[in-house]
């Protein structure tokens, strides 16, 4: 399993201009991210100031992972970046010897 840092950035040209339009769709995103994070594959997600783009941490196989992200899509980008831990990387060291 592994932890991935994800990058997300909204679709500017799929966003409602009406402002109670936005909310709704934000209430659809925000259901996801909570079913996500209930079910312990989300760790962290955050928006950047201005709400549209931010990251999330998640836990999983590289499947799980692109799967729990397409129902975003079209409407958000995503950036994905595999990550390694600390112990992970103390373990690198001990292979090289160090």
């Amino acid at each position: 399993m592994g932890k991935y840092l994800i990058l997300w950035d909204l679709d500017w040209d799929l966003i409602p201009q009406d402002l109670k339009e936005r909310a709704a769709a934000w209430k659809v995103f925000l259901d996801f991210i909570n079913e996500d994070m209930d079910k312990g594959m989300t760790k962290d997600w955050g928006t950047f100031v201005g709400n549209t783009s931010g990251y999330t941490v998640n836990e999983g196989t590289e499947v799980e992972v692109m799967n729990m992200l397409q129902r975003y899509i079209p409407w958000v980008h995503f950036e994905a970046h595999q990550v390694a831990s600390l112990s992970q990387l103390k373990e690198l060291t001990k292979l090289m010897g160090g």
